[in-house]
């Protein structure tokens, strides 16, 4: 934002130095990034937080200002002269849309003369790098650098039936803006339209159509808020920024919308003449009412580590506009302005007495108590899963919430209630919440293809909203998320490795997957359902063809998906000393020939059932199919390693063992050795 220091001196005494006010604006987190002269002015650069919305204007620097310096501030008055027409004579509001347009003021004036600015207003525009265009345009800009609040005027001959429609965008609409492109607008675009056409994409930028002229007589003056994703989002969707826009997306302060109109039509009248209709077309829907803030002073000492006594504390939030509501001798009770949206906890009202008492003000040898925080097991487990997972080679994605019914409706194994939808007026075809993670984290992975990328090998901890049968809300778990082209196996070891860092005597077990939910998440027959302590903890398999057929996908994938809960529910917050046999381990490998419906699950169970004490680890190596095995029957192959903690084994126990389990295959599978 930059700031006139001769236009600053309307609103605030400016007795100081020009590098003084600089380094206070710095220090109470306006950082100034350089100042410029021009003609006889300094242009000051400062950089505004997109929390601090009300400094985007020369009044907000200058009540910064006033409160630094302990000056009075002085704002203009608006109050122009009304004729006795009434606006509702000459023109008609209709606001279709209140939640992309929560208020809206049009006032109307006749008889103006469009003519170049006055030579005052000229430089004030010109010392900040504003285009000079008639004396109704200037005015508009003029208001919008003094208070913030974006303004439009259109020409009021122009509009069909003189009235203003405030609704979203209809299928195949085009605007020609200002700036002579013409645009392709979406539904749920909000617009200004008159009875016929859209003159005005809302927020944005006005239309060829309706903008002044030398022409033009009449004006309609349009002040208004605008939902700032809806204004984001189109303005992203059409590639058209403006400074109107810009200030929109961070937040208007809804007491400027109707003294800026006020302000605007005095200034025209003063400069182009002509009379004011009486009264003016309004709406507004009731808006968030700002809720009270206690500051106990106490804090003030634990967090800045300096002592701001009650008194003083107070008069700093009374000079920023906070209107106190409560004092006693331990805190203060108060209510932000309107343009202080960013106040809302006591640590704001914190940092608010911090930096006008002045940061330089804390003594660099004062110690401030350093206070230990305890982070919840969900909070420490989701910490070391995504450093596992980072290290393991994936990359951590962050995807939306929200998604299209086909894409949910694609993977959904935890649920087949019918998913929970959201109203929102930029996403009406992606309105449903998700089930699940798979979809959003495969739509990224085409993402990335579409970049080049065909190997991107992604995961997410993040909610999904899982709907109870009767449509209703049920439960918003935490659920890790993976998608790779990784092998079945090197994915279920590392979902093993998952565990075994979590808990190290936890047991993963695994059962196929019997597709009555989801028929077509998995390869046929490959997908597994993963289990902790006998209960569902997550899905693994290789991506069926229909889905890599719906997702656009160049090669095969993997996804796994995994509730957090299940895995809060058995780990364990401090590691268990576990001490390692010194002894050497011996390993044998057998490859055993079994039906073709035998699951490694149930061979692995019943390896570990008899195989002894001594078994450290099972390990599945590789599966054969085709001559010499008979139709029907398939080889395992896979590897036993024995280790004893206290002395060396001999090979004659563990060829013991290994008899031990040949035995019980044979017994309980039908299996014959593969020699």
């Amino acid at each position: 934002m930059i700031i006139s220091w001769n236009w600053l001196k309307e609103y605030v005494r400016l007795d100081m130095s020009l590098q003084e006010l600089e380094h206070r604006l710095m220090m109470s987190g306006l950082n100034h990034e350089g100042t410029v002269e021009r003609a006889g002015d300094f242009a000051i650069d400062l950089e505004v937080t997109s929390n601090r919305p009300d400094c985007l204007c020369h009044i907000g620097v200058a009540r910064e200002t006033a409160v630094l310096f302990d000056h009075s501030l002085s704002i203009p008055t608006a109050d122009p002269q009304e004729a006795s027409t009434p606006i509702t004579d000459l023109s008609e509001l209709d606001v279709q849309c209140p939640d992309l347009c929560p208020r809206y003021v049009a006032r109307v004036i006749q008889g103006v003369t469009i003519k170049p600015s006055p030579d005052w207003l000229q430089r004030r525009l010109d010392s900040l790098g504003v285009a000079i265009v008639n004396n109704v345009v200037d005015i508009t800009n003029y208001v919008l650098l003094e208070c913030g609040q974006p303004l439009h005027a259109f020409d009021y001959q122009k509009l069909d039936e003189n009235r203003i429609v405030v609704r979203q965008a209809c299928s195949d609409e085009k605007l020609i803006a200002i700036n002579q492109r013409s645009y392709d607008l979406d539904p749920g675009m909000c617009v200004i339209a008159d009875a016929g056409k859209p003159v005005a994409i809302a927020g944005i930028m006005g239309g060829l159509q309706t903008e002044v002229s030398e022409e033009t007589t009449d004006l309609l003056i349009e002040s208004a808020i605008f939902d700032p994703l809806s204004v984001r989002t189109t303005s992203r969707a059409l590639s058209l920024n403006s400074d109107s826009s810009y200030r929109f997306e961070r937040g208007i302060d809804v007491e400027s919308v109707d003294w800026a109109s006020r302000r605007a039509c005095d200034l025209i009248l003063n400069l182009a003449g002509g009379t004011l209709a009486s009264g003016k077309l309004e709406f507004a829907t009731s808006g968030p009412i700002a809720s009270p803030v206690r500051l106990r002073f106490d804090q003030l000492k634990r967090i800045l580590g300096i002592t701001v006594d009650g008194t003083t504390a107070t008069e700093i939030l009374n000079k920023l506009g906070l209107k106190v509501e409560d004092r006693t001798s331990n805190h203060v009770t108060v209510i932000a302005p309107s343009w202080r949206k960013d106040l809302t906890r006591e640590i704001d009202l914190v940092e608010e007495v911090g930096r006008i008492h002045g940061y330089e003000s804390v003594p660099e040898t004062e110690t401030i108590a350093v206070h230990s925080f305890n982070r919840s097991m969900l909070e420490q487990l989701s910490s070391r899963i995504r450093d596992l997972l980072c290290g393991a080679g994936f990359d951590e994605a962050l995807t939306y919430s929200m998604l299209d019914e086909d894409s949910v409706a694609s993977f959904s194994p935890w649920s087949s209630a019918t998913p929970l939808s959201v109203e929102h007026p930029s996403r009406r075809r992606e309105c449903m919440l998700r089930k699940s993670l798979i979809p959003s984290l495969l739509a990224a992975r085409l993402h990335n293809q579409s970049q080049g990328n065909n190997d991107a090998e992604l995961f997410e901890l993040a909610h999904v909203y899982l709907p109870g049968p009767d449509g209703s809300f049920s439960e918003e778990p935490t659920m890790i998320g993976i998608v790779s082209n990784r092998t079945f196996e090197e994915l279920k070891g590392l979902c093993e490795w998952i565990v075994q860092s979590v808990n190290p005597n936890a047991a993963l077990q695994t059962k196929l997957y019997d597709n009555t939910l989801s028929p077509s998440m998995f390869q046929p027959s490959m997908g597994a359902e993963l289990m902790l302590e006998n209960k569902t903890w997550g899905y693994l398999g290789p991506l069926s063809d229909p889905l890599i057929d719906h997702y656009k996908l160049h090669a095969p994938c993997s996804v796994v998906e995994l509730r957090m809960d299940l895995l809060e529910h058995i780990a364990r917050a401090i590691p268990q000393y576990c001490p390692l046999s010194t002894f050497p381990p011996l390993d044998r490998e057998l490859s055993l020939i079994v039906d073709e419906s035998t699951s490694w699950q149930e061979l692995e169970q019943l390896v570990k059932d008899h195989a002894g004490n001594f078994l450290e680890t099972i390990e599945f190596l590789d599966h054969f199919r085709g001559d010499p095995i008979p139709r029907g029957k398939k080889s395992l192959h896979f590897r036993t390693l024995y280790r004893a903690a206290e002395r060396t084994l001999t090979n004659e126990e563990v060829d013991h063992f290994q008899q031990a389990i040949i035995l019980a295959c044979q017994n309980t599978l039908s299996a014959t050795l593969r020699l």
